[in-house]
């Protein structure tokens, strides 16, 4: 967040007085602590859609790696004697390139990856190249690799290259790293095979040595810095549809992603060729980006880990029910699916001495358990009126795992509805099977929003009630289905009801999380990346204001006695009220949603009279439609001032379109 010294000169004016402003009373009782405000109230949803993982957040930068795309040279051109084999050292990836020499001195034996939308390169930045290679002869073999600019008008393609000797008849790993001397985001990587000596080559990979946290299969720095700056209570993954995925062959599979990385089987993304009018049929999953890293990832973020898994059911949107024992588990053969969640389990939490998924976990770098609290079990499921098809399923999920594991919470769903039949059938459902919680997903448009400010307060709050989970949200502007900031507007004036019953809703997580710019298939999203650069959309910032601006406990805070959310007489204005007892700060959050400004009168009941000191932050924009983009990454960002505030009364006035956050000292 940035200061802004005109900001505070227009902002000091918003305090001066106006004979308007009874016109909006807003009682905030300073002394009333009410309900505790979850540390996983505020989260982070990721799933691999938009190139998310694979040339996204995962820092891979070689597309097809291991030869194990439906097209083996998907990514890959060739030249000279190139021949694909199926015998390789990895039993759940066999294939490997073998590169002969061509025979004639002036024909090169060559392998060029184009990687994802190509290869974003930084000038003085290394990178780390490796491959699992062989001479099947024996004897050594020379290897050239060139990070090269194909379309440079220079007399030499190469930006750098290195060589590699590889030795012998066995399989071993090698290592090289190569230097940038330039800037270039759409590079190739070329593979030179020997002139004279035939060589095999598997799990070709270039990494940046920067990752986050420095992991050598790690993420890309950038993009993990921004989760980590959102400061998320909790982090679900790896993502919804895909957990199903399109049939249940290709579903996520959580054990197909842990163990050496060399030997993860390729898996078919749900989203690779789902959407015509935005195609990208060679759209696969690695899985280089699996469990084990999702785990670490949450923790050193500092996040609750949520990962959701499959309850025997594809995608209902992509399967017809009449086919049910094709697309979807028979009762009496769930048993498989049940273990995965219970493994899953020992995997994050068991003693690597008695379990050998917790080893696994050791294996591969933590011995301490991961913690894991929360299980998702389905996604987007839900039942048909003559067909339970998701709840009989679920409650043998729900009834097995308990008996393993009461500790962990289990999260069901209310699937792809925010109301309507299916959601009003499955809710009370949720209640029945003994679910902790239930995941609410709505990607609605702007008046939606702007109707659902009091959508909570009548929740059901007994004793065995599940908590909240509003696992996905988004609004989605009526024919600007984009990021802009009035979109962004409508989810902050919609999370003050999120805040307002955390004694009910426990956590809530914005969707989806990334999208490359050019692979995206779904908008809007939080973050948008090209190969070297990002920005943080507004919808980002909201989340990021109301994650370090959450507060510790809930304080009332109401207008002529009821909450302030957009109601009939309060002139599109959202409010909600917390206290930081760490700061010993009351915070109060408004939302003016109307084209016109509000006076408001803060009445801090409760607080000492006197001036004391605050900040003001606001999130505006003049323009509706407008955003961040690659070139201009702060267009619209929070902005912050100081001020003084009258206690117990203080006058202000919000201007239009406008999320403002007082932070005051109590």
């Amino acid at each position: 967040m940035r200061k802004s010294t005109f900001l505070s000169i227009l902002l000091s004016s918003a305090f001066m007085a106006s004979p308007a402003y009874a016109q909006h009373q807003f009682d905030i009782n300073t002394t009333k602590v009410g309900a505790p405000i979850p540390s996983t109230m505020y989260g982070i949803f990721f799933e691999d859609i938009n190139y998310a993982a694979d040339g996204g957040l995962y820092a891979e930068l070689i597309k097809n790696r291991s030869f194990e795309f439906p097209d083996h040279y998907a990514g890959w051109t060739i030249s000279g004697k190139v021949s694909i084999k199926d015998d390789g050292p990895f039993d759940r990836n066999p294939h490997y390139v073998r590169l002969a020499p061509s025979g004639h001195r002036e024909k090169h034996t060559m392998i060029e990856n184009e990687g994802f939308f190509g290869i974003g390169l930084k000038e003085n930045a290394d990178y780390r190249f490796s491959v699992w290679a062989r001479v099947p002869d024996g004897g050594t073999a020379k290897l050239w690799i060139d990070l090269v600019d194909n379309a440079s008008m220079t007399n030499d393609q190469k930006i750098c290259n290195a060589g590699l000797d590889v030795a012998g008849k066995e399989w071993k790993k090698y290592t090289v790293v190569l230097k940038s001397k330039r800037t270039f985001d759409k590079a190739h990587i070329r593979i030179w095979g020997d002139a004279k000596v035939t060589t095999d080559l598997e799990h070709i990979s270039l990494f940046p040595v920067d990752t986050y946290k420095g992991h050598e299969n790690g993420m890309r720095k950038d993009l993990a810095e921004s989760l980590e700056q959102l400061h998320p209570g909790v982090f679900r993954f790896p993502g919804g549809c895909i957990v199903e995925g399109t049939d249940l062959a290709t579903r996520y599979q959580w054990k197909n992603t842990v163990g050496p990385v060399e030997n993860r089987p390729l898996n078919e993304n749900r989203w690779h060729y789902t959407f015509t009018h935005r195609y990208y049929p060679e759209y696969f999953q690695s899985y280089g980006l699996g469990f084990y890293e999702y785990f670490q990832l949450a923790e050193e973020i500092g996040a609750e880990p949520l990962p959701v898994l499959n309850v025997g059911m594809s995608c209902q949107y992509q399967n017809d029910i009449k086919n049910e024992a094709h697309v979807h588990v028979p009762l009496d053969q769930l048993q498989p699916y049940i273990d995965d969640c219970i493994d899953l389990i020992d995997f994050a939490n068991g003693d690597p001495a008695t379990n050998k998924w917790a080893k696994l976990r050791a294996d591969m770098g933590h011995p301490e358990p991961f913690n894991l609290k929360y299980l998702g079990v389905g996604n987007e499921q839900w039942d048909y009126k003559d067909n339970p098809a998701f709840t009989k399923r679920l409650k043998l999920f729900v009834d097995a795992i308990r008996k393993v594991h009461p500790e962990i919470k289990l999260i069901g769903s209310t699937g792809p509805d925010s109301e309507g039949e299916n959601f009003d059938r499955l809710q009370p459902l949720m209640k029945q099977l003994g679910c902790d919680l239930y995941d609410e997903h709505f990607y609605r448009n702007e008046e939606w929003f702007l109707k659902s400010g009091n959508r909570y307060d009548n929740y059901d709050r007994s004793k065995k009630a599940p908590k909240v989970f509003a696992g996905e949200y988004a609004c989605h502007g009526k024919g600007k289905k984009w990021n802009h900031f009035n979109a962004s507007l409508m989810e902050a004036a919609f999370m003050t009801d999120l805040e307002r019953n955390a004694d009910i809703v426990e956590m809530a997580t914005y969707a989806p999380l990334f999208a490359h710019v050019e692979g995206w298939q779904w908008r809007p999203d939080a973050i948008w990346f090209d190969n070297l650069r990002k920005f943080n959309s507004c919808s980002y910032y909201v989340q990021q204001l109301y994650t370090l601006n959450k507060g510790t406990n809930v304080l009332p805070l109401t207008m002529n006695g009821k909450p302030v959310a957009g109601n009939d007489g309060q002139d599109g204005l959202f409010a909600s009220a917390v206290l930081d007892k760490q700061a010993n700060e009351v915070v109060i959050k408004v939302i003016n949603t109307g084209d016109a400004p509000q006076d408001v009168t803060l009445n801090l009941k409760g607080m000492k009279k006197g001036t004391r000191e605050a900040t003001l932050i606001s999130f505006h924009s003049d323009d509706l439609d407008a955003e961040n983009t690659l070139d201009n990454p702060t267009k619209i960002v929070p902005q912050t001032s100081t001020l003084t505030v009258n206690a117990p009364s203080q006058q202000v006035t919000v201007p239009a379109r406008t999320f403002y956050i007082y932070r005051i000292k109590k």
